[in-house]
């Protein structure tokens, strides 16, 4: 039987819809052999942009040595809890889960938004809710049949700024083989991950977020098209959208309609510092339309799609080509007073 292969090539961006889900999610995580397990990929959320200042220690840069001001965007990373774990087998079709367990009572915000939560624990009647929700003895028992190995974990907004409870659900990749993923995650089953486990300073990460929602827009907004000139009837639209014959309009054809918010993904943002003292990046009276950050954060180079409180995938860079590539020394933080105080 032949591996699935529905089509050929890239279509870009098209079709230009909106995200199914706010959470964006990988599916793809470095492949490397890690001395021990880890998480691959964490959750945070987008408080809003700072400066800092840092020493240029890109040697291909015009301004190598010299102290520049660097554009850095803060995240906010509350810890995530670990409720379930998952195994996928390597099929024709791609990955597919084979099996999984979770925890009996995870947070109360997640049990308010997923009902079927407060069942399991109890007598399981059904030979399928058996099956589904597994001990972690019996995943063990598939290793010779599993591919890889993902947590499921409970992203806790609560904790942060931002005023929302509900908790989000994400799934985060392991590094490591088969056996060092399973020990990995039989030891954080039913316990909290720290962003600071996860990632560390001068690390690359790459970023994945649903953007800023735009709405219903024209051509020449959504696709770039010029505006025609002022003897033009119409200004804002294409000049042709194709012949009479054969009386159709090709896709490739710039037309109107949703612009944002859709999922992006930007490679290659290093990691400026990863702290757990608020007071060193917090403006007076809070981030534009966040608040105050309030726990663990990580500060990144650049800028991270979404508006303010949107959620945000990291992962560890998959298309490193320049390993000095935005890299700073002596970064000094937006408040360095606070930390001294702390």
């Amino acid at each position: 039987m032949s591996a699935h292969k529905p089509r050929s090539g890239s279509l870009a961006y098209y079709p230009k819809v909106r995200a199914k889900s706010q959470t964006a999610k990988y599916a793809v995580f470095k492949s490397e052999e890690a001395k021990e397990a880890k998480s691959a990929s964490f959750y945070g959320y987008k408080a809003g942009m700072a400066h800092v200042f840092g020493r240029n220690a890109h040697d291909k840069s015009t301004s190598f040595g010299q102290e520049v001001m660097i554009p850095a965007t803060v995240i906010e990373c509350p810890p995530a809890k670990v409720i379930g774990v998952r195994l996928y087998k390597q099929t024709h079709y791609g990955l597919k889960a084979l099996a999984e367990t979770s925890i009996d009572r995870p947070g109360k915000h997640l049990r308010e938004r997923i009902k079927a939560f407060k069942h399991i624990g109890k007598k399981k009647s059904k030979a399928k809710e058996e099956a589904k929700y597994s001990a972690f003895e019996d995943l063990e028992k598939l290793k010779e049949k599993t591919a890889t190995v993902t947590l499921i974990v409970e992203v806790q907004p609560s904790l942060t700024g931002i005023g929302k409870k509900a908790a989000d659900i994400a799934e985060l990749g392991i590094a490591g083989s088969v056996e060092q993923q399973l020990l990995f995650a039989k030891g954080k089953l039913g316990k909290e991950l720290r962003i600071s486990e996860v990632f560390s300073q001068n690390q690359l990460l790459d970023v994945k977020a649903v953007d800023k929602g735009k709405g219903f827009v024209g051509v020449v907004k959504r696709a770039g098209v010029k505006v025609h000139r002022p003897k033009a009837k119409k200004h804002r639209y294409v000049g042709s959208i194709g012949p009479w014959h054969p009386a159709t309009v090709m896709w490739t054809v710039a037309r109107p309609g949703q612009l944002g918010y859709q999922t992006r993904t930007e490679y290659n943002k290093r990691v400026l510092a990863i702290g757990s003292n608020p007071a060193t990046i917090n403006p007076k009276g809070g981030f534009h339309n966040y608040g105050m950050v309030k726990g663990d954060y990580v500060l990144l180079t650049g800028s991270v799609p979404g508006p303010a409180k949107r959620i945000v995938a990291l992962r560890g860079a998959v298309r490193v080509h320049d390993e000095n590539m935005a890299k700073y020394t002596d970064v000094k933080m937006p408040n360095p007073e606070a930390a001294v105080k702390a």
